[in-house]
This record gives C-alpha cells, sequence and structure tokens, in this order.
C-alpha cells in the first residue's frame, strides 16, 4: 500500500520492474524511504484487528458466530499476487494467461469475465498447497465459520484467454479437486466450512461436495425461474446438509424480488409457498425456510424488516450504491424479536 500510495495509486504492474519483481534491494530501498508510510499501514491494520476482536468477542458472548465469505479467486492487483506471483498462471512478463469468469449460459450471452489470475494448481499441489492452507488457516482464526465462493471452480475451472472482451472463447481445465480439501484436512483438521455450490452444477462437482461433506447453499429466490429447472432449490428437493437462504448479500429483498421479478417466477413462487398479502410474502418465504429440512436457515435482515428495493444490499457488476445499508436504532424492537423467537421455536431452529 506504501508503494502504491507513493505511485499516485499505480497497480503493481505498474511501478518499476526492480519492484514488480521484488528484487531484494529496491525492496530494501523502498522500505528505508518510506518508513512513515509503512509505519502508518501498519497502525492502520493493528487499529482495525483491535476492532474486530472487540466485535469477535461480544458476538461470541452473546452466541452468536460470524460467518466469513471467502472468494476463491484475489484480485490480479494485490499483495498476494505481487508477493506470490509463482503461485498463479502467469507469463514471464508477471502478465496473466488466461483469466477467471464463466461462460455463456441463457442469462448471459456473452458470458462472464472476472479477469482474476487462475491458480498454478501443478505448482500448488507440488508445494503441499500451502498458499491455500495458509490462507483458510488465518480465516478460521478471525471467523467461526468459513463461507468458500464459487465451489465449483475446484472442480472444474474456466479459463478465458487474457485480453478478451467477452467470456465466450473460455474453456473448462481440471482443478485441483479432493486432494486440495484432503490436504487441508489433514494439515488443519475438520474445519466448518460452507460451500457455495450455486449455479449449473456437474456431476463431478455434485460428488465432489458430498466427498467434502461440506453443506451446500440453497437459495430460494432461484427456486421459482422457469428457465432453471431441476436446480434442486424447490425446498422438496433439499438435503439435510444444506444452508438454506431466502437470499443472499448479491440478491434482492424478498419484497423487493416480488417487485422485480418476472410475474411468472413471482406467481410459481405464490404457488408453490401459498403466500398471501395477508399475512406477507416474506414472512411466507421465511417459513418455509424454517420449515424446511436444512440443517441452517440464514435470513436477512431487511427481510426480517419487511423492506423492499431500498434495502437491498448489493447489485453485482455495478460500482456505487453498495453496501450502504444500515439497520438504524429503533428498526429492530421488542415487538420483532418476540415474533422471530416464537417462530425459531416453532420450527425448532432456536440456538
Amino acid at each position: 500500500m506504501s508503494i502504491k500510495d507513493y505511485y499516485g495509486g499505480q497497480s503493481w504492474q505498474e511501478w518499476p520492474e526492480t519492484l514488480q519483481k521484488r528484487e531484494k534491494d529496491s525492496l530494501e530501498a523502498i522500505r528505508q524511504e518510506l518508513t512513515d508510510e509503512i509505519l502508518f499501514w501498519k497502525k492502520v491494520q493493528f487499529l482495525f484487528f483491535y476492532q474486530w476482536d472487540k466485535l469477535k468477542a461480544y458476538a461470541e458472548e452473546n452466541n452468536i458466530k460470524i460467518i466469513g465469505d471467502l472468494p476463491i479467486y484475489v484480485s490480479y492487483d494485490s499483495a498476494d499476487v505481487w508477493a506470490h506471483p509463482e503461485e498463479f498462471q502467469l507469463d514471464e512478463n508477471l502478465c496473466p494467461i488466461e483469466v477467471a469468469g464463466c461462460p455463456p449460459d441463457g442469462f448471459s450471452a456473452d458470458g462472464q469475465l472476472w479477469g482474476n489470475p487462475l491458480f498454478n494448481w501443478d505448482y500448488m499441489k507440488e508445494t503441499g498447497y500451502q498458499w491455500w492452507v495458509n490462507r483458510i488457516a488465518y480465516q478460521s482464526k478471525i471467523y467461526d465459520v468459513i463461507r468458500i465462493d464459487h465451489f465449483r471452480g475446484f472442480d472444474e475451472y474456466y479459463a478465458i484467454p487474457y485480453g478478451d472482451s467477452t467470456a465466450k472463447n473460455g474453456y473448462w481445465k481440471p482443478g485441483p479437486g479432493m486432494d486440495l480439501f484432503t490436504t487441508i484436512e489433514n494439515k488443519l483438521g475438520k474445519l466448518p466450512i460452507i460451500a457455495e455450490d450455486l449455479g449449473f452444477l456437474t456431476d463431478s462437482v455434485k460428488q465432489l461436495l458430498a466427498s467434502t461433506g461440506f453443506p451446500g447453499m440453497k437459495v430460494l429466490e432461484f427456486a421459482f425461474d422457469s428457465r432453471d429447472t431441476g436446480s434442486g432449490y424447490l425446498p422438496h428437493c433439499y438435503p439435510n446438509n444444506c444452508v438454506v437462504y431466502t437470499g443472499t448479500h448479491d440478491n434482492d429483498t424478498i419484497l423487493g424480488w416480488f417487485e422485480t421479478a418476472p410475474e411468472e417466477f413471482q406467481n410459481n413462487a405464490i404457488r408453490y409457498l401459498r403466500l398471501t398479502k395477508e399475512e406477507g410474502y416474506h414472512i411466507g418465504m421465511m417459513r418455509c425456510a424454517w420449515a424446511s429440512v436444512a440443517n441452517t436457515a440464514i435470513m436477512q435482515m431487511q427481510d426480517f424488516l419487511g423492506l423492499g428495493v431500498e434495502g437491498r444490499m448489493n447489485t453485482p457488476s455495478t460500482l456505487g450504491g453498495n453496501w450502504t445499508w444500515r439497520c438504524l436504532p429503533g428498526d429492530y424492537n421488542n415487538e420483532l424479536a418476540d415474533w422471530l423467537y416464537e417462530e425459531t421455536k416453532i420450527y425448532d431452529r432456536l440456538n
């Protein structure tokens, strides 16, 4: 961060070559020159973890567990790639050879071009996946449960030629599979992990999930899309070992979904869940999640409060206006708390 500020916010790929490639003399010289700036960032990190430790201790005192979201990929302009380029698929100039994304489907004709550098899984295997072991070990210290994003990428990952403007020319390549998770468990023990297994899943992905024993995810807002039949998101298809969400941080609120989803999808939900306006569509959908056989059910605070699109947390692939919603004092009151207690008691979901 200190070097990045020194060069006006430029990505590390724009720094002098000796710093890009972390040559010892150049790193030592810049450390001497930026002593105060480095100390500033150390203090920022200290203050963050001081506050985080207090928050986590408070949560533990109140029997609340924190789930940490762990993206599978990291940014090209990250300390991870700069410090350990050998762990990624880069050429001799430290440029990505191929990048991450998802193929075209019924929802996107161009697919999704994420642009993250891909892992050098062959090298990682040779080193006992130590980079991943270190990453998971650290996350397990600051969170109680880890949710690993884009789980299917460990079975097969989609590789797109670097420089392409769409994901159309990508292709699937084999990932590390069970070998990675066996290694992690051997080194760290059995950890509480949730697999984000959303999207189209092949038989081999389903087998990998079963082999790990991790619970997968079920999102009720996905269950009523007529284009996505046989996905397993309808509650009567759930296994016990899963986590059901009405929607995630990337989805609209329940009432927001009913404002914006195609009428056919809304009607599918109303018929399947027997929803009524008198009770409230959001309450009916939450009750369905609690009544399901899923071991864990997670709801958004915005849905408890019955908020519409104004309560949406994040819209993927957009900039600005995201992550700004806050629950204000008085929004969550004793009446709502009593109702929530009774509902979770009815469905045997009290802690």
